[in-house]
């Protein structure tokens, strides 16, 4: 597991370092989603539209659980 440091600038921005940028395949340009989670945040890439392409193949439009269903 790669464990590297950045730093928040006084703008409120960090740097992703190169390692972690490179091992991921991210690049400039693309968007993240940030999700807080206990003490810390997950940062997620935002799926280009083509990526969803076929990602619910085979999906039942009937017989999912709803809000309906719950107590």
């Amino acid at each position: 597991m790669m464990s590297v440091t950045a730093t928040l600038s006084k703008k409120f921005q960090i740097s992703v370092p190169k390692a972690v940028r490179d091992k991921q395949h991210w690049e400039a340009g693309q968007q993240f989603v940030f999700i807080p989670k206990a003490l810390g945040v997950l940062m997620v890439p935002v799926p280009a539209l083509d990526q969803l392409k076929g990602i619910a193949k085979g999906a039942k439009a009937t017989g999912y659980r709803d809000r309906d269903d719950r107590y």
